[in-house]
């Protein structure tokens, strides 16, 4: 089967090649790492020697520590030549940054590795190679890669293909046949809820872990505390304490299946980390979890589609809070840009639109403002200031 380069990331790390530091591939399970890190080895065996190992596949099963991978390393490094270490899921490998730290340093040698815990990644590369590394986050295709990857033009019938099924890279192979896309999808979240949540964090009750995930594709969006969740839990039989329920959060947002977006107070400028919005890594996942795309969900998927290409585009997002009222997201970035997004499915009465613009109107500053919506017959248009642009065409042109 041929290989669809994702560009952004190839280049991405050939930018970092050659300036003595690990490269880190970071992102959930099936994002397409393994894809790229081959495309990478290809490309890189015809300047070096690459040692490549794929942790996923049984021929490498016996590297299980540090002192495995660099007696592997060890009796396929070619003197003379550049040596291209690439190495598939690493942190499966006990203690593999005492690997890393050895090697990357050497002259002649390149680093690449991948890996589907953030924890895992940044806490243990953090204590041994602090400050010699750069990680390259890998997210599910954007809507333009869903074009490429499934040969689609850019239309409306194509953009509610990737609303509905979103950007696991393997649906390309797969195809956009309901039944088979969707039981495709339930396989990753399970695999990774399995593998890279329940396994790695010893948890038990692995049914209360499924059930706390499904609460969270059903209030995707909302705003919801531990507590709620704990009091809406009790009610179902489950008694957790709002702590717990925090930790396992976190256990799912360092294995890339959801993400937690804190509240900011626009006029106060100030960060609240209580009572946060949760949106998934992929939202064809989480269609998947709640049993396929729901009419009364599309606005809340939409919400996190503009969240998604955000983040792909190097923001920052927040959710802005005002005395009265809310904005959907806060982005902003290192260089001191800052944008207000509203987002909403149709805009097709005065009420939605008092809504959606009024609340922008409320922000006495001069940086850009958006509303992002399906509305029929918007493309780009300035409605006082306010910018409202289609959907398609933010994914397509950006802002």
């Amino acid at each position: 089967m041929e290989i669809i380069a994702r560009r952004t990331y190839l280049d991405a790390i050939n930018q970092w090649l050659g300036k003595n530091l690990i490269i880190v591939l970071t992102g959930q399970r099936r994002v397409g790492k393994s894809c790229i890190l081959k495309l990478l080895a290809e490309n890189c065996r015809q300047s070096g020697n690459v040692i490549y190992i794929d942790k996923e596949k049984h021929q490498f099963e016996d590297i299980q520590d540090y002192r495995d991978l660099n007696a592997y390393i060890d009796e396929r490094i070619v003197n003379g030549q550049t040596n291209y270490i690439i190495i598939d899921e690493v942190q499966t490998i006990t203690e593999f940054e005492k690997t890393l730290r050895s090697f990357y340093s050497e002259d002649n040698v390149e680093v690449i590795v991948s890996g589907s815990n953030a924890k895992m990644l940044s806490s243990e590369l953090t204590t041994v190679i602090a400050g010699r590394y750069k990680e390259i986050y890998v997210q599910p295709l954007s809507y333009t890669e869903f074009m490429t990857f499934h040969n689609l033009p850019d239309d409306e019938t194509t953009l509610m293909l990737y609303i509905e099924y979103g950007g696991m890279p393997g649906l390309a192979t797969i195809g956009l046949d309901k039944n088979f896309s969707t039981e495709y999808l339930s396989d990753i979240y399970h695999t990774t809820l399995l593998k890279d949540v329940v396994m790695r964090n010893e948890i038990r009750n692995v049914t209360f872990m499924d059930r706390l995930v499904t609460f969270m594709a059903d209030n995707e969006g909302k705003i919801i505390s531990a507590n709620s969740i704990s009091k809406y839990l009790k009610a179902k039989g489950h008694s957790l304490s709002p702590s717990i329920i925090i930790n396992y959060q976190k256990m799912l947002a360092d294995a890339y299946i959801i993400h937690q977006v804190n509240r900011y107070d626009i006029h106060g400028k100030r960060i609240f980390e209580s009572n946060e919005k949760y949106y998934f890594e992929d939202h064809g996942i989480r269609n998947a979890i709640v049993g396929g795309r729901r009419d009364a969900d599309i606005e809340k998927i939409i919400e996190n589609i503009v969240y998604q290409h955000l983040i792909r585009s190097g923001f920052t997002v927040y959710v802005g809070l005002l005395q009265a009222g809310e904005i959907d997201f806060v982005c902003s970035k290192p260089s001191g840009e800052r944008i207000y997004i509203q987002v909403s499915y149709i805009i097709a009465d005065e009420q939605t639109r008092e809504r959606e613009f009024g609340n922008l109107r409320k922000i006495n500053d001069n940086y850009p403002k958006y509303v992002i919506s399906m509305t029929p017959l918007v493309s780009r248009n300035d409605d006082n200031g306010i910018t409202h642009l289609h959907l398609r065409n933010f994914l397509v042109e950006g802002l």
